[in-house]
This record gives C-alpha cells, sequence and structure tokens, in this order.
C-alpha cells in the first residue's frame, strides 16, 4: 500500500533548527528560542517538547502553520486527540486542504458518530487514501442504517486487486456486526478469495463460527494456526469451543469500531517500512475511536519503542489493564524496554514480581535470567534459567536460546562441564545454530580441546554468519591456536574490517601479526585495542597489562613469562 498519509511540513521542517544545531532547552527562554526549540523538537520528534515550545511560540504568533501542525501532530502522537482539535480547527482556517488537520477533524466526527459530518468532511477536501476513503463511507453508511449502500462500497472495492483483501475483511465484519453471521463466514473461509488473517482475523472467525454452532471447525481454525504454540487467550478460547459455549463476537460492536479496526489495519500494515509518526497518527486516531483496542495499545507502544522513545513506550505498555488478556505480552514488551533504556534494576524487580505471579509463563522467568545476564550477576541469572528449564515439558526446537544462555552463565561461574553440557544440548534441539557453534567452537579453543571439532563447529557458524565480526574472529582465533598462523591473518583481518574498533579482534590480529613476523604491525594493532576498551569490555577476555606487556616486550616473552608453550612449538 502506498503512504496515505505524508505530513510533508512534519517530515521537512525549516532548516534554520538543524543548522545553528540547537540542543539546548535554554533557548526556550524567548519566543525566537521557543519557535527554534519547537523546529529542533519536530525534526527529532521529541513530543511532549514540541507541545511545551510550540504552545509557547503560538501565543506569539497564533497564525504560524509550521508550529501549529507540529503541535497538531505531536499531540495526536501523544494520544491527546481530542486536546489537538483546537489547534487542528486553527491549522484548518489557515489551510484549508491541510491534511493533518483534516484526520483530527474526521477522526473528531467519527469519534461522535457524525456520520454525515464525516462524509462530508470526505466529500470535501479532506482524504487519507482513495481505498480507505471509501470504507470509512461504508462504516458511516452502516451508521445511518443505510447496511445495502455499504454492501455495495465494499463490493466495488474488491474488483480491485489492491484492496480486495482489506475491503473483504471489512465486508466480513461489517455483516457480522449486523448478524450476518453466515455470510461472514464465507467470507473468512475464502468464500471470495484467500485472506490471509492476522491474529484478530482469526478470533473474530472462530467467534463468528461459534455463533453458528461450528465449535468444531472453530477449534480447527485456532489450533491449525498456533501451530504447537499457545498462550492464556487462545487456551481459554479453545477450552470455551470444547464446551460448546456460543462466543461473543467482540471485534466490532458499534460502527465507529469498524472504522477503529481499519485504522488499525492499515497502520500495522504499514507499520514496517512507513515512517513510524505516520503509522502513529493513523494507530492513534484507531484508539481514539476504541480506547479499548489492544492492538493498537500495543503497537503504540512498539512504534515508540522503534522511535527509541523509550519512557513514551513504557507507558503506553502499561496502559493495557492486568484484566486483559494481551496484559502479559504488554507486560514483557515493558520490562523489555526498561531493559534498553539501561533501568535494569526496575525490569529486574518487575519481571521477579511477574515471575511470581504467573509461573506458568516462562518467558517471564527466561526474561528475568536474562536481564541478570545484563548485569553480570550470573548465578542469579542462572537460577532463573534452572526454573525456567524445569518446567519444560517436552524438547522443543524454541528452547535452544535458554540451554544457550545458561550455558554461558555456567561457562563465566568457571563451570565448565555444565557449560559444555547446556551448550551440546542446544546444538540438539537447534543443531545449526550459529552463535552456539561460534561460542562452543571458540570456548574449546581457548581451552585446547577437541581442536578438530570446535574448527568445525566455527567453519559452520562462519559459512552461516560470514559478515560477523566475531564469528570470523573464532575462525581466525582458532587457526592461530593451531599454529596455522598465514591462515589465521587473513581470517582475522577480515573480522577487523567487520568490527574495526573491537579491542578482543584488533589485539587477536597483533598477535597474528606478531607469529608471521610483522612486529611493528603487531605493536600497532596492540596499541589500537588498547585505545577501543569501554566500560563494555570483557577484561576476563582482554587484559591491559598484558596488552601493555605485549607491547614493551613481544608476545614470544609474554608467552615464556606465563609458562606458555611458544608460538612456533606446536601444539
Amino acid at each position: 500500500m502506498p503512504n496515505p498519509l505524508s505530513p510533508k511540513r512534519l517530515l521537512l521542517p525549516l532548516l534554520l533548527a538543524s543548522q545553528i544545531g540547537i540542543s539546548q532547552p535554554g533557548l526556550a527562554d524567548s519566543t525566537a528560542g521557543a519557535y527554534l526549540a519547537a523546529r529542533h523538537a519536530d525534526m527529532s520528534r521529541s513530543f511532549p517538547e514540541v507541545v511545551d515550545y510550540g504552545i509557547r511560540t503560538l501565543a506569539e504568533e497564533p497564525e504560524n502553520i509550521d508550529i501549529l501542525e507540529g503541535v497538531v501532530v505531536a499531540k495526536i502522537a501523544l494520544g491527546q486527540v481530542g486536546e489537538s482539535l483546537p489547534f487542528a480547527r486553527r491549522l484548518s482556517a489557515l489551510s484549508a486542504d491541510n491534511q493533518i488537520a483534516g484526520l483530527v477533524m474526521l477522526g473528531d466526527a467519527l469519534a461522535r458518530d457524525g456520520w454525515a459530518e464525516a462524509t462530508a468532511l470526505l466529500d470535501g477536501t479532506i482524504s487519507i487514501a482513495p481505498m480507505v476513503d471509501e470504507m470509512i463511507r461504508a462504516w458511516a453508511s452502516i451508521g445511518q442504517g443505510k447496511m445495502s449502500d455499504a454492501l455495495k462500497i465494499f463490493d466495488q472495492l474488491t474488483q480491485d486487486e489492491n484492496s480486495k483483501g482489506f475491503a473483504l475483511y471489512q465486508k466480513a465484519l461489517a455483516l457480522a456486526h449486523v448478524g450476518d453471521f453466515e455470510n461472514a463466514a464465507q467470507i473468512l473461509g475464502g468464500s471470495e478469495g484467500v485472506l490471509h488473517l492476522n491474529r484478530g482475523g482469526l478470533f473474530s472467525r472462530a467467534q463468528i463460527l461459534s455463533r453458528l454452532e461450528r465449535h468444531d471447525e472453530a477449534t480447527e481454525v485456532i489450533t491449525a494456526a498456533l501451530n504447537g504454540m499457545s498462550d492464556a487467550e487462545t487456551d481459554q478460547l479453545l477450552a470455551d469451543l470444547e464446551a460448546g459455549k456460543e462466543l461473543e463476537f467482540t471485534a466490532v460492536r458499534t460502527p465507529r469500531d469498524g472504522v477503529a479496526e481499519l485504522l488499525y489495519a492499515v497502520a500495522e500494515s504499514l507499520a514496517p517500512d512507513a515512517d513510524a509518526t505516520v503509522v502513529l497518527l493513523y494507530n492513534r486516531i484507531a484508539e481514539h475511536l476504541n480506547p479499548n483496542h489492544e492492538g493498537a495499545m500495543l503497537l503504540s507502544a512498539q512504534l515508540f519503542e522503534k522511535m527509541e522513545h523509550y519512557d513514551l513506550a513504557i507507558d503506553a505498555f502499561g496502559r493495557v489493564p492486568k484484566s486483559s488478556f494481551a496484559y502479559q505480552h504488554a507486560a514483557l514488551g515493558r520490562t523489555d524496554v526498561l531493559r534498553r533504556a539501561d533501568r535494569l534494576d526496575e525490569a529486574t524487580g518487575e519481571l521477579r514480581t511477574l515471575a511470581d505471579t504467573y509461573p506458568d509463563t516462562l518467558r517471564f522467568r527466561v526474561s528475568l535470567g536474562d536481564t541478570l545476564m545484563q548485569q553480570d550477576r550470573y548465578e542469579e541469572a542462572r537460577g532463573a534459567y534452572d526454573q525456567a528449564i524445569g518446567q519444560f515439558q517436552a524438547d522443543l526446537p524454541g528452547q535452544w536460546a535458554t540451554y544457550f544462555q545458561r550455558a554461558i552463565a555456567a561457562h563465566k561461574l568457571n563451570d565448565w562441564p555444565a557449560a559444555e553440557a547446556d551448550f551440546r544440548k542446544s546444538l540438539t534441539l537447534s543443531p545449526d545454530e550459529p552463535n552456539v557453534l561460534n561460542y562452543l567452537g571458540y570456548s574449546l579453543v581457548e581451552r585446547r580441546e577437541k581442536m578438530d571439532e570446535a574448527l568445525a563447529m566455527i567453519e559452520r557458524a562462519v559459512a552461516a554468519r560470514p559478515n560477523s565480526g566475531f564469528i570470523v574472529d573464532s575462525l581466525g582465533w582458532a587457526l592461530f591456536r593451531l599454529g596455522k598462523y598465514e591462515e589465521a591473518v587473513s581470517h582475522l583481518e577480515r573480522a577487523v574490517e567487520l568490527m574495526p574498533v573491537d579491542p578482543i579482534l584488533n589485539d587477536h590480529l597483533g598477535d597474528s601479526y606478531w607469529a608471521v613476523g610483522r612486529a611493528r604491525e603487531a605493536e600497532f594493532q596492540w596499541s589500537r585495542a588498547l585505545s577501543f576498551i569501554t566500560d563494555d569490555t570483557d577484561l576476563t577476555e582482554m587484559n591491559p597489562d598484558r596488552v601493555r606487556r605485549k607491547i614493551e616486550v613481544g608476545l614470544d616473552v609474554v608467552l615464556d613469562e606465563e609458562g606458555a608453550a611458544p608460538l612456533h612449538g606446536g601444539e
């Protein structure tokens, strides 16, 4: 679907702010400063700041179209659609064909069930996209009791392959809304063309089939889609179907819900590729029309996370109520964002509570282990993984990651037998997983154990991930350990090309240069390695004092001082 809304003034702001490099809130102490700060916030999509500085500017420049539009967009993005209405009306008065202002006024009319007003706006200068406009007209017709008019619109849209899927799904929802479950079921079953239903669509189909007392068919539909996975919501749905319960059709209770579902579907389809702010505008209007739309709540949170507005994402995930089946998914999303925002103590605390509250949801226990690993709390992390693995009922391929993480924790705790067992269990579940092959192979190389097997593992990992600097480095380092120094150099050079500022990779390359007689280049690489050390560097593998000693006396002397075999002494 082409991008139906392009807020050009949002995406192409005045160049002035970027040219003078605004970065300090103090600039907002004057009207000019507020204007510049608002434009800078606009460019960085800092929505709260756009509203704050923009309103200050508008107090002095009430007809500034750029600032008005920025404020409207920011308020929509923050979920303040109602509050954006006065600004949108002022913007429309100054720029009659402004599409962002029109979107707000259209959303306001729809939220008030002002079907005639909404249609009039679409008849004028307001347009989202021709296909979307027509489907809104169809729902407006239903709101006015004109179902036959709505069906004509949907049927006309199905003649175009570009809109057919959307139109058929909306038609099915509309039919179910008015109680025509038979025809709705036929459409969702593919009578007019195969539909690829998302989770909401599958649930709607199951609900519609249950209304027709076709419980076995509904169960088959959900079970086939699960592919072995389940959650609390699907478990409850299947239990209700097995009990022969007639399910309520929940997707569309009012025509307004139908428009909300439409705009959410548009936002969801655009989300992977379109500008996140544009997607957010559609999605927030959907939320405005149906404040209980859990899919829209989650999508808003995910969009904020994509834009790295972590505080807004955390708040958005937190809006999903505990009574919702989506709550656990939202809670996990919230803790993931807390981790990305480096609020690790908060994430750990919330995950402990969630894991204790929902002991059967193993994702919380696994995520707790992952968060503890980020904090180098390996013993606690291993305990979390132990509890999760202890509840595994049967071996499944997706469990490889949990065994892998527990193996790393055991390795960090110097419990190699336990680590190796978990690495190998992980490979049993997912034999070609490059990260596991690389980690186990590299660890065996460092331990100088099973070198032929280790080299074969790393070569398989490189074949799968030829552009991973870490994995290519492992191959070079394995060859170095085997005394194949010339071969090692080319792989280690390639690893540094892929990750030029990693200290460990530069240190390894320095060792390989020394081994082939390129002493000056070795000293240069060791010096580079020291310069790239950060707080995140693993100092158990990259010892700065050892590197400085190599620069001072050379690798051969360091190995002799350590009692290690000389470079050309064989393995």
